[in-house]
């Protein structure tokens, strides 16, 4: 790496003592479980959090005072009569665990708080927030399941593309006071959508969220005051497939199928008077499969006869003499839990960019970007006219559609007009992968507004930005942003289009943590932990996918491993100790399982999947049969990555003060230690296993290398990158985990640099030279066939966006703390690299980077929230000059060491500048 030395002096100036509020000291942003205002909760001791600004430099939290009440107006008048915690003399603002008074099911709750600084000043009390009770126990339900547990009409559940129609569901209930709150919790398998008196409620699509069934499935909460007429009301509810109906039998593998759609639902209804009443569900319910939701499959899209429609169903006075009675249908899981994780909903509508007719009567899209979701569509014509769209991600020559690399998904929504006026069709319980979109059928010539898509994943906060010097690195972080939130479907799947989706662990293991820095994805990775220790066997077994729609028990070190790296994120990323207490035990179970089961002679050699997807040497030629040579024996991989889960496991047994276990964890890693560097280190050559990139990559990261020997190994590493690769990617899934951080700790963020912004085969580059507009599952995408060839994959980003955060923006939280409490600051600069900017926001508040190099001047503006601190790096050789308001100022522990200034720094915002050679 080469860092451009310093002419003079630095001059640190603090330019603005405030990060977001120069002007006060006040309490801002305050959440839940990490949510703002969630309802239906089921934590008995919710953590609350929030974020305090400032106008002074070196701000921090010393004590703070919460009060809990029951109502606004007891807050208001500043009684908290559930918690009252008075002024607490502590600097904890986030996960302050509640321990006031015991809250029931449905319980509304309200509260605010106000802290004091280092002067003993306290700030005005926070805005009011709040949250609600779920319905805590079994007791509380006292609804029963319904649905209709067989095939009518033109349904066929057994043939391998599974046809199912949607249910229609409807009661009509009276109210005979005033509402003055009512709640609606509801469990809707596999999707539902549900009405009151002819509106939607809530604004989710495809909830609830995806689950391992059998164990659990989730209700959501939804405030229906404001829906709730007095006199006659009509509740009505849509049930869709979902994945708990599969949408295939065999293919592309045997498929988990849990039954017929079916619901649970329970209404509290409480009136002004103080007295309560139920809506649930039960016979008295009416169903019918007549619906124009003819079709529902996940893969293969929605049949939609507008023929069919039923108006007014969700309203009251609706003839449903022709519905059949609901039945009471078994229970499917032993567990209903809420569903504490933001739901999916639309979060952006997109215009094509072009359309284009390849032959007669057939229309193509280009919705400019490979996105997920659905389309909007706009078409007047005759009644019976049958309107088709597919999607795919890509075209052939002759600008028709690719569909060959969704195998059998068919992608393809029908609708069929009712011929009355302008009609619209969004499907409900569908979604795609997609650029292109073909239409066929239209009555007339479409135009750029006949559709409009539908961007459609996980509500998730986004947290980060990124932005730098470089087009290209640009373009791949774009590509990176569009993939990953397009693969959250409540769980992270693999890839939205083709028939497949599912929640390969492996894919995720240490690129949650790039994903953190973009989006918020506590609440996201904490509901697949539960999926993934749910999908769980009794002896310990942990699958490869979770849920195990696909029953794949591989016992895979690097596939079952990942929730042990998960929860690190997790604990680094967010402070969230409640992810390593309460995944422990089963974390635990499977370490165990696994050294009864493969430990021989204190290696783990168990590994199926190893470096998935090396690049080939033939382009052309298929990944996984190219060469041998290149990819890393599973005897290593799984035996250094069992011992890094081992050291973690150390890790969090340190920090529940389970010293017993902090012992046999640390025993067994220290064994394996020694047994992986006899058997796969040659002291001749300096290199471990086969010399591959990963094979070194891995042993540096997992600190495996002895000290004196470190050098050589990572020139064997070099060595492997820049001469038998010519300085391109040369690793699989598991070195691309690794690859830029391991390069620039030991002094290489150049080849990283290289290496991500080449353009030919196989790169990034490569990938959008040739069209991307996402991340490609393979390097060599364009150039092999169908079979397993998604065009929005994200395994391959590995360290990609960890690495531009933390090393090129130096934004960081410091080991020795968490949740960037403490955090290290040391931009890399970078030969090429003439700006970087970059924003986080932490659980604190908004951290930001921004270095520039402009006619010999390095300048950088940062930023480091209240209530925490840092250590920056400032490349110099003299002790720098630091300015408040242009006066000079002496800071505290400074050190001068190789050319690096390293100052520790309070809360602010803070301008360097400096001259360069």
């Amino acid at each position: 790496m080469k860092i451009k030395n310093l002419l003079i002096a630095i001059a640190l100036i603090v330019t603005l003592l405030g990060c977001s509020n120069p002007s006060g000291f006040r309490v801002s942003e305050l959440k839940t479980e990490s949510r703002i205002n969630p309802l239906g909760i089921d934590i008995k001791t919710p953590r609350l959090s929030w974020i305090i600004e400032s106008g002074k430099r070196g701000e921090k939290q010393t004590a703070y005072h919460i009060l809990v009440a029951s109502s606004k107006q007891k807050l208001k008048e500043n009684i908290g009569d559930l918690w009252d915690t008075q002024k607490v003399e502590d600097e904890n603002s986030t996960s302050v665990p509640y321990e006031g008074e015991k809250l029931e099911s449905g319980t509304e709750v309200f509260w605010k708080v106000k802290v004091w600084n280092s002067d003993d000043r306290d700030s005005e009390w926070s805005h009011i927030a709040k949250w609600s009770m779920g319905l805590l126990n079994e007791s509380d339900w006292k609804a029963e399941w319904i649905g209709l547990d067989k095939a009518v009409g033109n349904d066929n559940p057994e043939q391998e593309h599974r046809v199912l129609s949607a249910r229609y569901l409807r009661k009509e209930f009276k109210t005979v006071k005033p509402v003055k709150r009512a709640m609606a919790y509801i469990v809707g398998l596999g999707v539902y959508e549900m009405y009151l008196n002819g509106k939607k409620v809530g604004d989710h699509v495809l909830s609830p969220g995806l689950t391992e069934f059998l164990k659990r499935s989730l209700y959501v909460t939804y405030d229906i005051s404001d829906m709730i007429r007095l006199g006659e009301n009509t509740i009505g509810v849509i049930l869709g497939n979902g994945r708990f109906f599969a949408p295939r039998i065999t293919k592309p593998t045997n498929t988990v199928t849990y039954g017929y759609p079916k619901m649970l639902a329970h209404i509290s209804l409480e009136y002004e008077d103080g007295s309560t009443e139920i809506v649930v569900s039960d016979i008295s319910w009416k169903i019918t499969t007549n619906g124009p939701i003819v079709e529902n499959n996940e893969y293969d899209g929605e049949y939609y006869d507008a023929r069919k429609e039923m108006p007014g169903w969700s309203k009251n006075g609706f003839d449903d003499l022709a519905w059949e009675q609901a039945e009471i249908v078994e229970k499917p899981s032993k567990v209903i839990s809420s569903q504490m994780n933001e739901p999916i909903r639309v979060i952006e509508t997109i215009k094509p960019v072009a359309i284009f007719s390849p032959k007669n009567g057939v229309y193509i899209f280009d919705m400019g970007q490979n996105m997920v979701g659905w389309t909007k569509l706009n078409v007047k014509g005759g009644k019976g006219t049958v309107v088709k769209q597919r999607f795919a991600e890509i075209l052939k020559e002759d600008s028709t559609l690719y569909m060959e690399n969704l195998r059998s998904a068919q992608a393809t929504d029908t609708y069929i007009l009712k011929g009355e006026n302008n009609e619209i069709f969004e499907p409900r319980f569908v979604i795609h992968g997609f650029r292109y979109v073909e239409l066929t059928g239209y009555p007339g010539v479409p135009n750029l507004s006949t559709i409009e898509g539908k961007v459609v994943h996980d509500d998730l906060e986004l947290v980060g930005s990124f932005e730098c010097s470089n087009e290209l690195i640009n373009k791949i972080y774009k590509n990176a942003y569009w993939g990953i939130r397009g693969n959250y479907r409540s769980i992270p799947v693999d890839c939205p289009q083709r028939d497949e989706r599912q929640g390969w662990l492996g894919d995720r293991s240490a690129g949650s943590k790039g994903e953190s820095y973009m989006f918020d994805v506590r609440n996201f990775y904490k509901k697949w932990l539960v999926d993934i220790f749910d999908s769980q066997k009794a002896n310990g077994s942990i699958p490869d996918v979770s849920p195990v729609y696909w029953s794949f028990y591989g016992d895979n070190v690097t596939w079952a491993g990942t929730p042990i790296q998960i929860v690190k994120m997790l604990y680094d990323q967010y402070g969230d100790i409640d992810a390593v207490r309460n995944r422990y035990v089963p974390m635990k179970r499977w370490v165990d399982y696994m050294i009864k089961n493969y430990l021989e002679q204190d290696l783990m050699p168990r590994d199926q999947y190893g470096d998935w997807c090396v690049p080939p040497i033939d382009p052309y030629r298929n990944t996984l049969v190219d060469n041998p040579a290149r990819i890393t024996p599973g005897e290593y991989i799984g035996s250094v990555y069992f011992y890094h889960n081992l050291r973690l496991m150390q890790y969090y047994a340190t920090i529940l003060n389970n010293q017993s276990d902090v012992k046999y964890f640390g025993n067994l890693a220290d064994r394996m230690k020694k047994a992986i560097n006899k058997k796969f280190f040659n002291p001749a050559t300096k290199q471990y296993s086969n010399n591959s990139p990963t094979a070194n990559i891995l042993a540096l990261a997992f600190d495996l290398v002895k000290p004196e020997n470190e050098r050589e190994v990572f020139n064997n590493l070099i060595k492997k990158i820049e001469i038998d690769n010519n300085s391109h990617v040369s690793t699989g899934v598991i070195g691309q985990q690794f690859v830029n951080q391991v390069l620039t700790k030991y002094g290489r963020a150049d080849l990283a640099y290289t290496i991500n912004t080449k353009t030919d085969f196989p790169s990034f580059g490569y990938m959008i030279e040739n069209g991307a507009t996402t991340i490609w599952e393979l390097w060599n995408s364009n150039l092999i066939g169908p079979a397993m060839n998604s065009r929005n994959h994200v395994m391959m980003l590995g360290d990609f966006i960890t690495w531009l955060y933390e090393d090129l923006a130096g934004i960081k939280p410091d080991v020795e703390t968490t949740s960037f409490k403490h955090l290290i600051m040391k931009p890399t600069l970078i030969d090429g690299l003439s700006f970087v900017k970059a924003s986080y926001k932490s659980v604190f508040g908004n951290i930001k980077s921004e270095w520039k190099v402009t006619n010999n001047e390095f300048e950088w503006n940062l930023c480091i929230p209240v209530n925490t601190t840092a250590t920056i790096f400032i490349p110099a050789k003299d002790k720098p000059v630091i300015r408040e308001d242009g006066k000079v100022f002496n800071y505290f522990d400074s050190s001068n060491e190789n050319g690096i200034i390293k100052v520790d720094l309070s809360a602010g915002m803070y301008h360097v500048l400096s001259r360069l050679e």
